[in-house]
């Protein structure tokens, strides 16, 4: 097993440096930790690629509790995906 990654919560995080097999697993443990430091929106920065690790990352965000919405960033064309969180104070 592999030692845990720490991440940095900030309203983005680019996933390039996580291996592929990982990319659930640190979605899940980020949205949660924004959620837990008060953020509202988060950017997710996936790559434009083949789109598989866009769609893993929107799978998890599709099924998580505390994601309330999420679509892709305009700007980056298909590269990243925005997360809205739920309201802490809901």
């Amino acid at each position: 097993m592999s030692d845990p990654h720490r991440i940095p919560i900030e309203d983005a995080l680019d996933l390039h440096a996580f291996a592929p097999r990982d990319i659930p697993s640190v979605v899940e443990e980020y949205v949660r930790a924004a959620h837990e430091a008060g953020l509202r929106e988060v950017r997710l920065i996936h790559g434009r690629g083949t789109g598989v690790q866009r769609g893993i990352v929107q799978s998890v965000l599709e099924r998580h509790p505390l994601v309330e919405s999420f679509h892709d960033a305009p700007e980056s064309h298909l590269g990243a995906t925005v997360a809205v969180l739920i309201d802490r104070s809901s």
